[in-house]
């Protein structure tokens, strides 16, 4: 019995040493592991999610109020600058303008009138003067008396003052027409404000009013987009926006369409950043998207900000104490992992990072795998597969 127990024993612990000898084994045997290589032409991406927007979009309306009686266009219709899309109930207007043009006319009327009334005083005034004139060469030589030449001068003080009234009732009568034409003016432009057209060349999005319907000034009647000024805004992290630059290339997917990628360029970036989602707008003109589009559709945009001529990798997921500009990696120095810090530039969108410098010479960074690695660890450089 007790030999038996003996042997158990024996073999357990046999069995320890040999699973300890294979940990052993395991953790020191040479790691197979994959390191950095020098690439080419390496694009520097960042990713923004937005909408298909335009950028040039009116909501449109009359400046007056009344009932619409005529509404010509809908929903997708295609207008030209100055075509007519709606217009209102005119006959009050109408009647306003016909009551102005009357008072222009009864304004020339008085006009007229205080015109002849000039003309007559003046030529009062200089049948005065010739009269006046007489009668003084003949008081000088006594022919008639002076009272006779001072009764002549009289009436020519009078005719003088007639011919200044009459002509200021001209100059009021002028001026009342003045104001009778602005008025008819005024009226007509009221008029014509019934009418709605078009202020450039479009496509209507939106028409809110219907056939009937009671206006007042600034309601919106139509929703109209220039269809050169579509746009997408995509919406970009701060963090990775620094390098995004007007007439850069973009790829655009659309999400009616992933399957399809659609070029563009960066037109504009906005000034102002989003405080809560910490975003910057930018907006992509794509160059090559099917003309049926959807306003409010959501598209992916990649902008390539830069090409790297030839780079050096690393995951960011082989990188720690990472501060956005340096960090630790693992490099290969005489068949073993050694922590080393290095400098970090551009980041791809896959998740990988430019190493600038630090790099010692000869070494090789660790890309892979990301566990098992660790201080003084034998490794050994996979074999690449054969392609």
């Amino acid at each position: 019995m007790v030999r038996r127990a003996l042997s158990i024993a024996l073999f357990i612990v046999a069995s320890a040493l040999l699973v300890a000898a294979a940990i052993f084994v395991m953790n020191n045997r040479p790691l197979p592991i994959q390191v950095a290589r020098t690439e080419t032409s390496v694009p520097v991406q960042v990713f923004g999610l937005g909408t298909f927007e335009a950028q040039v979009i009116s909501n449109i309306g009359f400046e007056v109020g009344a009932a619409l009686v005529e509404v010509t266009a809908d929903d997708g219709s295609q207008v030209k600058s100055g075509d007519v899309l709606a217009r209102l109930h005119t006959s009050e207007q109408e009647a306003r303008v016909t009551r102005a043009s009357a008072g222009v006319r009864s304004a020339e009327a008085v006009l007229g009138r205080t015109s002849s009334a000039v003309d007559r005083q003046a030529a009062v005034l200089a049948q005065k003067l010739v009269v006046n004139f007489r009668q003084q060469e003949l008081v000088k030589n006594k022919v008639i008396s002076v009272e006779k030449a001072e009764e002549s001068a009289t009436d020519l003080k009078i005719a003088e003052a007639d011919l200044a009234l009459a002509t200021a009732d001209a100059a009021v009568a002028r001026a009342a027409l003045e104001a009778a034409r602005d008025d008819l003016k005024h009226e007509a432009v009221l008029l014509e404000h019934h009418t709605l057209k078009s202020p450039f060349d479009g496509i209507v999005v939106e028409r809110t009013r219907e056939l009937g319907d009671v206006v007042k000034a600034g309601d919106t009647v139509y929703t109209i987009i220039d269809p050169r000024s579509l746009r997408v805004l995509a919406h970009v992290e701060e963090t990775r926006a620094g390098g995004i630059a007007v007439g850069q290339k973009a790829e655009i997917r659309l999400r009616s369409l992933p399957g399809k990628m659609f070029e563009g360029h960066v037109t504009s970036i906005g000034i102002e950043s989003d405080r809560v989602s910490e975003e910057r707008r930018v907006w992509v003109k794509c160059d090559g998207c099917p003309a049926d589009f959807h306003l409010g559709e959501q598209a992916e945009v990649k902008i390539t900000t830069t090409i790297l001529p030839s780079a050096l990798l690393a995951p960011e997921l082989m990188i720690s104490q990472y501060d956005g500009r340096s960090g630790i990696v693992f490099v290969v120095e005489n068949g073993v992992a050694r922590r080393t810090a290095v400098t970090f530039g551009n980041r791809t969108l896959d998740g990988r990072i430019e190493m600038t410098g630090g790099v010692p010479q000869g070494a090789s960074v660790i890309i892979g795998p990301s566990t098992g690695v660790r201080e003084g660890r034998a490794v050994q450089v996979a074999k690449e597969a054969s392609p």
